[in-house]
């Protein structure tokens, strides 16, 4: 999947995500929840690598409108 290098992996693994089909059900924000709660370091551009995994593209590309849902999910976070 785009945008999952090692340590991604590795943190999707230890929240119970081992499969992209997995990750896929659950989506990116519960992904991201689930991951933030073992890492608080966990930032804005896991969540768009999350949700860009799931739409099989660089985090880059997503659609603005997809960004600005992301980053209002992100901010009810702090």
């Amino acid at each position: 999947m785009p945008n999952i290098g090692k340590e991604a992996s590795k943190k999707l693994i230890s929240v119970g995500i081992d499969t992209p089909e997995k990750l896929i059900e659950l989506g990116s924000k519960e992904a991201f929840i689930r991951i933030k709660a073992i890492d608080n370091t966990a930032c804005f551009s896991m969540l768009q690598a999350l949700e860009g995994a799931i739409q099989d593209v660089r985090w880059h590309y997503l659609p603005d409108s997809t960004k600005k849902d992301l980053k209002e999910f992100f901010d009810s976070f702090k």
